[in-house]
């Protein structure tokens, strides 16, 4: 199938002369909103066992969850190797020693050949930065930042606990030293149509981005979102709408930024809306179908 964007996978299989497959890990941390160093109740969207794989379980060590994550996959692919992906909550939240230390345990593995680390903007600091240079020079390293948005207002209605001009300082300060640098937004926050998100499109892409990942919002049970929407609820992209705003947006990103993904998938049990009922790829085969039927045209 013909590619309209540069995917994530197409990129990372030229990074290595091997298969490649992310291991999450929850390493036990929590966030600065969550906390009370910036806030107190996290993002009112966030409910962290909607991106936990089952292995993924913070009661054992790196090594144990990621001994449990090759199990899992290595039934597939006996040959695969492997990234240690930080995921849950803020990767970068504590001391630098303890961090070092894990991240430390996570390269010592077998077959790991690489970190994704994820964190938020406000959670790095130059020492950190430092080591994740040196740490790029020996192995493979992403530091995934979690934006969500570039509108301020936006961002102080989900409780965030930062501003856009923080994410873009941490973004081009990794970026500086040479580390590939990923980014994470949502599409169709509250207050924010699809004429808002393609304005942001363009300021995305002029950050010295390596990886994009772009996913809708979803209504999360348990949630200060899932409230409000209850209490007043707004517009949730349709599948068919979602699709236009995707192919919209991509056309505003330089060509060599890499787009992970475009959806995330709630557990049904957990997810009040919008229920589209599609994997990730199948809505990836349907927003290829729609790009190759736009450029027919």
């Amino acid at each position: 199938m013909e590619n309209y964007y540069l995917d994530f996978g197409s990129w990372l299989r030229s990074q290595f002369p091997f298969r490649v497959q992310k291991i999450s890990v929850n390493a036990g941390f929590t966030c600065p909103n969550r906390d009370g160093r910036v806030g107190y109740g996290g993002c009112i969207y966030c409910n962290n066992q909607t991106f936990n794989p089952a292995y993924c379980d913070n009661g054992k060590t790196v090594s144990e969850q990621l001994i449990d994550g090759k199990r899992f996959f290595s039934k597939k692919y006996p040959e695969m190797k492997y990234l240690a992906y930080f995921q849950a909550y803020t990767s970068t939240y504590g001391s630098n020693e303890h961090l070092k230390a894990l991240y430390e345990e996570a390269l010592a593995m077998e077959d790991v050949v690489g970190l994704v680390i994820g964190t938020r903007p406000d959670c790095i600091n130059d020492e950190l930065l430092t080591y994740f240079e040196d740490l790029s020079h020996r192995t493979f390293l992403i530091i995934e930042y979690g934006v969500e948005t570039c509108n301020d207002k936006t961002l102080q209605l989900i409780n965030r606990g930062h501003d856009f001009a923080c994410s873009r300082h941490a973004i081009e300060e990794t970026a500086r030293r040479g580390i590939r640098v990923g980014a994470h937004i949502i599409l169709g926050l509250p207050g924010e149509d699809a004429e808002e998100s393609l304005r942001q499109a363009p300021i995305i892409s002029s950050l010295p981005l390596t990886t994009l990942k772009i996913h809708q919002l979803q209504i999360i049970r348990g949630t200060r979102l899932a409230k409000m929407y209850a209490e007043e609820p707004f517009h949730l992209y349709t599948v068919e709408e979602y699709i236009q705003l995707i192919a919209q947006y991509i056309s505003l990103l330089r060509s060599d930024l890499v787009l992970e993904r475009f959806v995330s998938q709630s557990p049904a049990e957990l997810l009040i809306a919008p229920h589209w009922g599609l994997k990730n790829y199948e809505f990836t085969q349907r927003l290829q179908n729609y790009l190759r039927n736009a450029r027919m045209k």
